[in-house]
């Protein structure tokens, strides 16, 4: 495991023969030193792949099964020097019954050998004709080259330098029965699991057994990676594919191409300490206790140092990559967020909602959901309040806009000038308007807030917050003003994906006119609009300038708050993602400052109003995020001076 918590895996599926152990053995030997070549650290083969799957009858030829072991032997052998962790298959006579086995070796050195469970008796499938399940076994534990070597489906390997890292084996069918050995294992420490398999191909099996795949590792929350025989098997009655596939907490990491004749390998790099942050937010997920139905197996720890991860680092980690993928997330998230604030409107009785809209990206997105709620609800539009407050930093791209989307969506347009109302309010606290300090952008926030909620009151209303998740985790928002509403339909939204939803309302849900505002409010810089603006109309006070960029921060956010990521890893998760694109140096000042920000201004998150989550972070005190309003950001920001 390298410095950050990062193991490399691989699955193999070498050329083989089926019966020819020598020919094999020497396949699997080259694939083990190719995977050394890449510094993979745990390795597993197909099941069976030293003899094959798919010889039948011939399993119970004593000839074959020494030929086996000995083929075990040599493979060994040649691990000697390595701390790679190999798995690969092989039958195994043991008291006069045969058994279907995952030998591990490392270093020489067999450790252990995992029984398959659970034996498959149908359809194509008659095992059962010559292996027994692992229950019928009689010993603990084997003699191979005078060496006793355990075997069992109850060894849990465990790194003899850190106990966080363990791994377990299952083996094919194990995987499709209703209650996978995988699940006990990870409940015990597994935090890999690897499936040495042979599972044929039938139209359809392949993105089934993906499923099977992403489902359990999601389930485990752990590192799986699923290694298939390949065309090498006999095409008597079924045709093998090389099936390869690696998926991560249920997130398909990497698979092969099917039906190659040649020896394959796919390999990615696993966040082992990412996965156990994960583990341990869930106060159910060691609920069965199962540790103590395991005999621990002690394998060598493996340091490594890498210069690139093979991963892929998502840049914008709440936005998918792939567009129908995106879609699908932008329709829900504005499901999510309309039904929210339909049954908040249904359960109060207040049918007026109102909203300040400013021309942003926040308060569209508000208005939006607003007035799709109204929609579903049977209500008009036109109970919608939507106020535009000019201030002193407002300019005539926002304004217009603002104007044009409430009177586009058919709500009531209110426009209220708070210059005058914040002039009387500079000269009653004695600020000289002059200094554009934190209390001069303050009182407009306040002051807009303070017109919201009395329109509220007076029409017997509920104001819709507009402020999103990202403006939350920076504090980038006023303490008792635009922070605080009577529903935050966006509090559960990042800044990232906003724009997205905006365009994607824009294409399959608006008008021709609303359209083109709405992509004009997309190309709008993302300002609060507090400050004057310049000489030219144009916005001065540009927040990505001030605070970095809302891709880097939001990138911090997901690392920090979903995986527990400490500094040096978001660093280097965030180098490679934005390679090419933002220096070391800058991504090192922006953490900087996401770090002082987000300790600084929990206060503000701890008294957030009620609002819907819609992702896999939620920043509510109610929800998934508590934290302690004073809470020193010393640890986190020494970790970074020295970066």
């Amino acid at each position: 495991m390298d410095r950050y918590g990062f193991v490399r895996v691989a699955a193999a599926s070498p050329e083989m023969r089926v019966g020819d152990c020598d020919f094999n053995k020497d396949r699997i030997i080259e694939m083990i030193r190719r995977a050394e070549a890449q510094q993979i650290e745990f390795l597993v083969f197909p099941e069976l792949c030293i003899t094959g799957y798919t010889c039948a009858d011939i399993f119970r030829q004593t000839i074959l099964q020494d030929s086996a072991v000995k083929a075990l032997q040599e493979i060994a052998e040649k691990t000697r020097g390595s701390l790679m962790v190999v798995m690969v298959g092989l039958p195994l006579n043991v008291k006069g019954r045969l058994y279907n086995c995952a030998a591990v070796i490392q270093d020489g050195a067999v450790l252990g050998l995992v029984a398959k469970t659970y034996i498959p008796g149908y359809n194509e499938f008659v095992e059962h004709r010559w292996f027994s399940g692992a229950e019928e076994l009689e010993t603990p534990d084997i003699h191979i080259g005078g060496k006793a070597v355990p075997i069992g489906n109850d060894l849990l390997f465990v790194c003899e330098d850190n106990d966080n890292l363990g791994f377990g084996i299952e083996i094919c069918e194990d995987l499709w029965v209703p209650v996978p050995p995988s699940g006990y294992l990870a409940q015990a420490g597994a935090v890999l699991i690897f499936n040495p398999s042979a599972s044929n191909e039938r139209v359809g099996k392949a993105a089934y057994r993906t499923s099977l795949v992403e489902s359990q590792s999601a389930r485990c929350v752990a590192g799986y990676v699923y290694a298939s025989s390949n065309i090498g098997e006999s095409t008597t009655d079924l045709v093998f594919g090389g099936h390869n596939i690696i998926a991560e907490n249920g997130i398909l990491a990497a698979q092969s191409e099917r039906f190659l004749d040649s020896s394959e390998l796919i390999s990615y790099d696993i966040d082992v300490i990412g996965l156990l942050s994960y583990r341990a937010s869930l106060g159910t997920y060691r609920a069965g206790r199962n540790a103590s139905r395991y005999r621990r197996i002690a394998f060598k720890a493996n340091p490594v140092r890498r210069d690139t991860l093979q991963r892929r680092i998502e840049r914008h980690p709440f936005v998918p990559s792939d567009r129908s993928q995106r879609d699908e997330r932008c329709r829900e998230v504005l499901s999510i967020q309309t039904s929210g604030l339909m049954t908040r409107i249904r359960r109060t009785g207040l049918s007026r909602p109102v909203i300040g809209v400013s021309g942003g990206l926040d308060s569209t997105l508000a208005l939006i959901v607003t007035v799709r709620a109204m929609q579903r609800l049977g209500l008009p539009a036109s109970q919608i309040i939507a106020v535009t407050m000019p201030g002193f930093g407002t300019t005539g791209r926002t304004y217009n806009n603002a104007v044009q989307l409430i009177k586009g969506v058919g709500a009531e347009l209110r426009e209220i000038n708070i210059r005058e109302a914040c002039l009387q309010h500079f000269k009653d606290i004695g600020h000289d308007p002059d200094i554009h300090d934190t209390t001069y952008e303050n009182v407009q926030a306040r002051e807009r807030t303070q017109i919201l909620m009395d329109l509220a009151n007076k029409h017997n209303g509920l104001v819709v917050g507009t402020g999103d998740m990202s403006e939350l985790a920076l504090g980038w928002c006023t303490y008792n003003g635009d922070h605080m509403c009577m529903y935050a339909v966006n509090a559960g939204v990042p800044k990232t994906l906003i724009r997205y939803i905006l365009q994607w309302y824009a294409e399959n849900e608006a008008d021709e006119a609303i359209r083109g505002i709405l992509l004009d409010i997309i190309d709008t810089p993302i300002s609060p609009e507090l400050l004057p603006p310049s000489g030219s109309g144009t916005i001065e006070q540009k927040t990505e300038e001030l605070l970095g960029p809302y891709e880097a921060h939001d990138f911090f956010l997901y690392h920090v708050v979903r995986w527990g990521a400490p500094p040096a890893k978001v660093l280097r998760l965030a180098e490679q993602a934005f390679s090419g694109t933002y220096s070391r140096e800058q991504l090192l000042a922006w953490l900087k400052v996401f770090y002082k920000r987000f300790f600084s201004q929990q206060f503000k998150r701890s008294c957030l109003p009620d609002g819907p989550k819609v992702g896999s972070i939620s920043l509510s005190p109610r929800g998934d995020w508590r934290m302690p309003s004073d809470m020193s950001p010393t640890l986190w920001l020494k970790e970074l001076e020295e970066l």
